[in-house]
């Protein structure tokens, strides 16, 4: 089975916009998560909590089987040959996009060794801010950071970038539409209130993230913690496709 190859912004279907986080102690409880969002939601990612809970690739598999697309946040970093050897072992699974967080000699050997698979290089986690720059020893400013990422990530042969809403703008205004911006930190105002708060600081609601640039949404926390998490979905697919229409 092989992937998709990574669409262009004006391409993709609105639908598949929406990536829904699976962000949850164990494959039986995403499993149960996917089968409660039916078909309101056909994209997910599957992070670190997941893999180390195990079943990880039989339940990429079952997604798979299912007509779901799949996104691999695993956000590599190690040595270039490590990581060159961890992303060919992604080739061919039918896998849409992965994570690469690290420098330009990893992402250069992610790239080389993709495949049929969609690279994404992570910029600036959305949990960081200036102050936490700062703590980490970066003498530059958050969007200086990410622009510079971003450049890099396209020269290193990225299909794509991992970026706050607060720093889309200025890629989509470096790149066009070279890149693919896969946008975390959404907060969707749901039933007419405000979006919570929590470890994310640089936060956009679902119109912000495609008036800036987005092509697809990552969200989690809106639709697995709402009452109704299935009306919670398809609410913001409504809010998806009045934005990019």
């Amino acid at each position: 089975m092989t992937a998709e190859p990574p669409r262009r912004r004006r391409d993709i279907p609105p639908e598949d916009r929406l990536i829904c986080a699976l962000d949850v102690p164990g494959a039986d409880m995403a499993r149960h998560m996917v089968e409660t969002l039916g078909d309101a939601v056909r994209f997910y990612k599957m992070g670190l909590e997941l893999f180390m809970a195990g079943g990880y690739f039989e339940l990429v598999d079952w997604l798979l089987a299912r007509d779901k697309k799949v996104f691999v946040d695993l956000k590599f970093f190690d040595i270039p040959e490590t990581v060159a050897r961890a992303v060919g072992r992604l080739d061919g699974r039918g896998v849409t996009f992965a994570t690469v967080h690290g420098n330009q000699r990893m992402i250069e050997a992610a790239c080389q060794a993709k495949g049929d698979l969609g690279i994404l290089a992570v910029t600036v986690l959305t949990s960081l801010d200036q102050g936490d720059l700062d703590d980490l020893g970066f003498r530059t400013d958050v969007q200086s950071l990410v622009l510079s990422r971003a450049r890099r990530a396209l020269e290193a042969g990225c299909d794509g970038v991992i970026t706050s809403g607060h720093e889309a703008a200025a890629i989509r205004g470096a790149v066009g539409e070279a890149l693919q911006i896969v946008m975390p930190g959404i907060r969707p105002v749901l039933n007419d209130r405000e979006p919570a708060r929590d470890d994310q600081k640089r936060t956009v609601d679902v119109a912000q993230a495609f008036a800036r640039g987005a092509d697809y949404l990552v969200i989690g926390r809106p639709i697995r913690s709402a009452p109704d998490p299935r009306a919670a979905a398809e609410a913001i697919q409504r809010q998806i496709a009045a934005s990019v229409a």
